[in-house]
């Protein structure tokens, strides 16, 4: 038998080279051959094939060989059958154009700064791999069949139960399984709250938090209305015909500072007198330092209530999960929101965290980094205290962020100062409500979390070199 073949003008109308080489067999070979020679062009589009028994003659093979050969390729939409025509082929048969010529050598990347003290983002080294490992193989070892069927919107029964034992625990939070949904983070959250057409507009919000919250609620069509800050928090008391309110109460973003217990509960009864809605965003309740942790809002009143949570500081951002308790008169609509499957929670995942928390692996991890980032808060103080005194630290004693209050008027050189030393962190106005008429002063929002260990150093000392002078 030849292993190639050449064909003559006249019989395909342009010269053709088979090589029926390679691994499977002569048929898989002549598929493979006859598939690249349409895609490098050698085969235009509407070029009529010889018939199969004259293709397996001239080839030596057998007539099945090349008539199993053209039916793959007919099935498969490189060429086509017709009674009277012959097998041809496809017109939509395009050839693989030649890729743009690749520079010798590729343009470097662009850098990222030299120093990363964005808020909002856990030290990325501290994943406990190992132990997450562990609960993912055990997970998976466990897993019934269903669980590699579609997934239920509520979220895997198995995290559901974890979370509702952790959150009483940790954050005293009040619920059952069956009133917490799982959703993939706190923006999520929002866009099945509010794009799903649960709740309406307008929401009152604290005068300073996430941009990116506010650009989600404006996709969905929600006003949102700025509520003043002070050193108690939010004044709740400034509440007018909202029927919801988003708040940061146990560590209000990006300021610091838990919300004042008098107006924890007037926010409570507000809720109560309007058939209003507190959504409480607890987005990093775990890390306390110098004083005990602040339970829940949703624990006073779990019908007013809706506590939203997630892993993308406690863990990392990485790990897609978060939570939302519900009152129950919200969990039908919320799980029509997300519809019949689960299309954004790894359900691998929410068993693998499932798993970490039920084993007391996150109650560990979470202890570890509380000391962690402790130290790493003292390192900032000790350095500004030593070298520039004139600058205090707020918001200090939870979070994974500080708020460094600059003299009037400095905060946008001060940013401008830190850019140009590759040095990636916020300034306090960036995070400022555009219709809030009552700022807080000009200061830096340093994440002290972001950085690994060996790298913190140089960032601090980078940091204080481009601080304002008293």
């Amino acid at each position: 038998m030849m292993d190639s073949w050449v064909n003559t003008a006249e019989r395909i109308g342009s010269d053709l080279h088979l090589e029926l080489t390679g691994p499977g067999g002569r048929r898989a070979a002549l598929i493979r051959a006859l598939r690249e020679a349409v895609r490098g062009g050698r085969l235009a589009p509407g070029t009529r094939l010889p018939p199969y028994r004259s293709l397996a003659a001239d080839l030596g093979v057998a007539r099945n060989t090349v008539a199993d050969a053209y039916a793959e390729l007919v099935a498969e939409g490189w060429l086509t059958a017709r009674q009277g025509s012959g097998t041809r082929v496809a017109e939509r048969a395009e050839p693989l154009r030649p890729a743009a010529r690749v520079p010798k050598k590729a343009p470097a990347r662009a850098r990222g700064p030299r120093h990363d003290l964005t808020q909002g983002t856990p030290d990325a080294s501290a994943f406990p791999r190992t132990a997450w490992l562990t609960s993912y193989r055990r997970a998976l070892q466990q897993a019934p069949h269903e669980v590699f069927g579609p997934g239920d919107p509520a979220g895997r029964p198995e995290l559901r139960e974890a979370l509702t034992e952790y959150l009483a625990r940790a954050r005293g939070v009040r619920t059952a399984p069956g009133r917490i949904v799982v959703c993939s983070g706190f923006a999520h959250a929002l866009r099945l709250l509010f794009g799903g057409g649960v709740l309406r507009g307008p929401l009152a919000v604290e005068a300073y938090g996430l941009g990116f919250h506010r650009e989600v609620l404006a996709a969905a069509g929600v006003r949102t209305v700025p509520l003043p800050l002070d050193e108690d928090g939010a004044q709740v008391d400034r509440l007018g015909r909202e029927r919801a309110v988003l708040l940061t109460p146990a560590h209000q973003f990006p300021t610091g500072g838990p919300l004042h217990p008098a107006r924890r509960a007037a926010v409570i009864d507000w809720a109560r007198a309007r058939d209003g809605l507190v959504l409480e965003d607890d987005y990093d309740g775990e890390f306390r330092y110098d004083r005990k942790p602040v339970g829940a809002v949703q624990g006073l009143d779990p019908e007013h209530v809706i506590h939203i949570g997630s892993v993308s500081k406690s863990l990392s951002p990485a790990v897609r999960l978060g939570w939302m308790v519900l009152p129950e008169r919200y969990v039908g609509a919320v799980l029509d929101a997300k519809g019949e499957r689960e299309a954004w929670a790894s359900v691998l995942d929410q068993l693998s965290l499932a798993d970490f928390i039920a084993s007391g692996a996150y109650d560990r991890h979470v202890r570890r980094m509380r000391q962690r980032y402790r130290g790493r808060r003292d390192r900032l103080v000790a350095a500004l205290a030593e070298r520039a005194p004139h600058i205090e630290a707020t918001g200090i004693a939870a979070g994974l962020h500080a708020v460094l209050r600059l003299p009037p008027g400095t905060e946008a050189s001060a940013v401008k100062a830190a850019a140009w030393q590759g040095i990636a962190l916020d300034g306090l106005a960036a995070f400022r409500h555009p219709e809030t008429g009552m700022p807080v002063g000009d200061g830096l929002v340093v994440g002290y979390a972001t950085p690994s260990e060996h790298a913190y150093g140089p960032a601090l000392e980078a940091l204080c070199g481009v601080l304002p002078p008293p």
